[in-house]
């Protein structure tokens, strides 16, 4: 039993791990403060610390640039989470 026991957490540390990876890999188009902004930070940190709405996540900061410019005309441009 305790082999099995130690099985399952090295995997659910794992799976932790690589979720913790992905998500300070990946990057957020928010709204926050009536601002387009581009942050790493999860959607419910966001949300919680500064009242942002996210708009897409991407693998790159690149990508959310982009994003953000062809649907905002880029970071900083007035938005609304409504």
């Amino acid at each position: 039993m305790t082999g099995i026991k130690a099985m399952a957490a090295a995997v659910a540390l794992t799976t932790i791990s690589g979720s913790a990876a992905l998500a300070q890999s990946s990057y957020g188009v928010f709204c926050a403060n009536g601002r387009i902004g581009i942050d790493g930070r999860s959607e419910d940190e966001m949300r919680s610390q500064r009242g942002a709405c996210q708009f897409g996540r991407f693998p790159t900061r690149s990508d959310a640039e982009n994003f953000a410019r062809r649907n905002f005309k880029g970071v900083g441009s007035s938005c609304s989470c409504r």
